[in-house]
């Protein structure tokens, strides 16, 4: 938000408008919420290609002379395992092992890492990173650039021939990416996205951002894709079961509760929240998430209790209807001794009624990621 309270616009703005979007309210930026319908936009994703536009994502620039060192002793996955030119999902967390942020560190070199946080959390990440780095890496930089790049995703089968007929290279591996030329302009490209399908995420400077966007939907269009809001962004998600922060991720749900534990380099000698983490992973969780598929009639929603053998046993974090499996599906949080395992029969109270639903580890649907 604006010190004024009015709502951020990212640099697409405009076009969204023309396009018939209809807008809500996200992290303090004004998003398009779905332009012809928010199945539709999943439905084209899953089947052809769909083009997003969350250019509201944050930014923020680590610089100078060991800077991804100094990343890799703050947040929690092992910036040592990837090589420069390659990105990696990893979580900033607080001392007491609660999760202040997801995001992707892109590893530039040795002296540069490039981060993409959440919008809402961007400046505390930032904040974070700025003090460690006065305290214990002086000749570390950390920059807020939120407005430096826009972000593009193009996602789904047909994301490959969208950027092809661009000239834009897509011969990379998953959480790969490069800086590639379109028209005179550096673009980074990265084999990266938030709907459990093959695709991109395109990240070219915030002010040269509508040139790149029409010609992307140009060739989404003719592929049979669609511009997409954050309607569809949220129920793909879903179906794949990856946390949104603020939801399946806070300081109060730790990564293993959230089944990242994979996020965290265990080995590292130093991270925020380290030792609270490792005391939690010999304990192990109280609670976990699972996925939910409902069996009979009902659509799910955050904060509706899940009860199993006649007692309560959870309560879900997210819930949609899904377009894929023509239902209703949700994330929920399941204590690990309520004696239910996959598969087994749940029911949530929605409104006084019971609906039953399936109890899944997610995904519910099969990841595509090449």
């Amino acid at each position: 938000m604006t010190e004024t309270g009015d709502l951020h616009e990212g640099p697409l703005h405009s076009r969204h408008v023309e396009a018939g979007a209809t807008f809500a309210p996200f992290g303090g930026w004004s998003m398009p919420v779905q332009y012809t319908g928010t199945v539709a936009e999943h439905t084209a994703t899953r089947t052809a290609v769909g083009l997003f536009d969350v250019s509201h994502l944050g930014k923020a620039l680590v610089s100078g002379p060991g800077a991804a060192a100094f990343v890799n002793s703050c947040l929690t996955n092992d910036l040592d395992k990837i090589a420069a030119g390659s990105a990696q999902y990893t979580l900033c967390c607080d001392e007491n092992g609660g999760v202040i942020d997801d995001l992707i560190q892109y590893r530039v070199s040795s002296d540069e890492v490039f981060l993409i946080p959440n919008a809402a959390n961007t400046a505390e990440v930032v904040r974070l990173l700025q003090a460690a780095a006065a305290e214990r890496a002086p000749e570390v930089t950390v920059t807020d650039e939120h407005r430096s790049r826009a972000v593009i995703a193009v996602q789904g089968p047909r994301s490959g021939e969208v950027l092809e007929a661009l000239g834009l290279p897509t011969d990379l591996d998953y959480m790969a990416f490069v800086d590639a030329d379109w028209n005179g302009h550096t673009v980074r490209i990265c084999r990266t996205g938030y709907t459990g399908e093959y695709g991109f995420e395109v990240l070219p400077a915030w002010e040269e951002a509508g040139p790149l966007w029409d010609a992307l939907a140009e060739q989404v269009l003719a592929r049979e894709g669609a511009l997409c809001g954050l309607g569809a962004r949220d129920s793909l998600r879903m179906e794949a079961g990856y946390p949104l922060h603020g939801q399946e991720l806070s300081v109060d749900l730790d990564p293993l509760e959230a089944r990242c534990g994979w996020a965290i380099g265990w080995d590292k000698p130093s991270f925020w929240g380290r030792d609270e983490l490792l005391r939690r992973k010999e304990a192990g969780p109280a609670r976990r998430m699972y996925a939910l598929e409902v069996t009979g009639r009902g659509v799910l929603r955050a904060g509706q209790t899940v009860r199993a053998g006649g007692r309560d046993v959870g309560v879900t974090s997210s819930g949609t209807f899904s377009p894929t499996l023509r239902t209703g599906i949700a994330l929920a949080f399941v204590a690990t001794d309520a004696g239910v395992k996959k598969d087994d029969e749940v029911v949530v109270d929605v409104r006084g009624r019971d609906v039953v639903c399936r109890l899944a580890v997610p995904p519910l649907v099969q990841i595509r990621t090449k």
